[in-house]
């Protein structure tokens, strides 16, 4: 199981597809492979959905619904600093 709340540079980078971070948004979502963590879903629905996705867009908004502000806030933060340095 992958801990870490990010994966490894190499395994998400600048060219990568909404369909890919929308499955790593699910992959956090689930807790499948990775540990459960909401804002870090977020983060990469977040991400997927600034690249087109409409599923990672629902999902988004879905999981809002059972986070606090504060989180939210921090997986904006959060994917606003993944796309400063990607």
């Amino acid at each position: 199981m992958i801990r870490s709340a990010t994966l490894p540079r190499p395994a998400v980078e600048k060219g990568t597809s909404a369909e890919m971070l929308f499955h790593l948004g699910m992959m956090y979502r689930l807790g499948r492979e990775v540990e459960r963590n909401y804002v870090t879903a977020h983060k990469w629905f977040n991400i997927a959905a600034l690249k087109g996705s409409h599923e990672a867009r629902r999902c988004r908004c879905e999981i809002s619904r059972e986070m606090t502000a504060p989180e939210i806030a921090e997986a904006q933060r959060q994917a606003r600093d993944w796309i400063s340095l990607h």
